[in-house]
């Protein structure tokens, strides 16, 4: 066992504080604070978030009696993603305004950065990767600098799950708003949106399978890559799903998403009928 006397070794542990995990629900409270969402609609984002966090946490529950530590571990972070993405969806549904979606391509890079910003800023938050005020501090220490370096690498294998539906997302929205062609079919948006999440999920499979060839010449076939881009499709469905439903039941988020897919507005029928009764009365007096 080795010498059993020397120098005695001093260890300080914390445990994880509760104010980072905290940080993405903040943030879309202070997004409830802007302007275009004073309303008692706009806190209904709350449900589709509070419905995946909930099924996450149950998923979550059923994985820690896996046998193996490390298993545990890497699903305990693959269920945040979910969560991530969510909050990055909500953070885009109330940002909705801002962003100029006349140019699919200017609305393809503006969502991107919204769903990037806060998805991944949501991920770092709920899994403790630095956001609290020493391991900020320990970066000015050049003897933390290779530790924090070493950590960061180890860190980017979690971080590619996340940002590959993030541009899944985005280019199934844009794409989506293609489909649509410029009006609202409330029964028609769901199966446009499995459509182009299938075709962005397949054709990123392609380029992954490209990828794969050139790093490994005599690598696998492109058979494989088809089922995890389907699995991948079906996934972001998923977590999109609750936000579609949301915006079929909300007219407040309906508008949202039609601003998302650059579609026509409905005006509110009042304000319709009172501009078609002044073109009536201007029409008689020119007479």
């Amino acid at each position: 066992m080795g010498a059993t006397e020397g120098p005695p070794a001093t260890c300080n542990w914390t445990t994880a504080g509760l104010v980072p995990r905290l940080l993405p629900w903040l943030a879309i409270l202070a997004l409830l604070a802007l302007k275009p969402n004073r309303g008692w609609s706009a806190w209904s984002i709350w449900l589709p978030l509070a419905c995946l966090a909930g099924g996450c946490h149950c998923l979550k529950l059923v994985s820690q009696g896996a046998s193996n530590a490390l298993v545990e571990g890497a699903l305990g972070l693959l269920l945040e993603v979910p969560v991530a993405l969510a909050l990055g969806l909500a953070a885009l549904w109330l940002l909705a305004p801002y962003l100029d979606c006349r140019h699919r391509l200017r609305a393809f890079f503006g969502i991107l950065t919204v769903l990037v910003a806060f998805a991944v800023f949501s991920f770092a938050a709920r899994v403790g990767w630095g956001l609290g005020a020493e391991p900020i501090a320990s970066l000015l220490d050049p003897r933390h600098c290779a530790a924090t370096a070493n950590a960061g690498v180890m860190a980017l294998p979690f971080v590619i799950p996340l940002v590959l539906p993030i541009s899944g997302l985005a280019a199934a929205i844009v794409l989506c708003g293609l489909a649509c062609r410029g009006r609202h079919r409330p029964f028609g948006l769901y199966p446009r949106f499995l459509v182009s999440l299938l075709a962005v999920w397949v054709g990123m499979s392609a380029l992954l399978y490209v990828f794969w060839r050139i790093a490994w010449p005599g690598g696998t076939e492109f058979a494989p890559f088809i089922p995890v881009g389907l699995f991948m499709a079906m996934v972001t469905f998923a977590i999109l799903l609750p936000f579609l439903v949301l915006s079929s039941a909300c007219p407040f988020f309906r508008e949202r998403l039609k601003a998302l897919l650059h579609l026509k507005p409905e005006g509110p029928p009042a304000i319709e009928a009172e501009r078609v009764e002044q073109l009536d009365i201007s029409a008689t007096a020119a007479r």
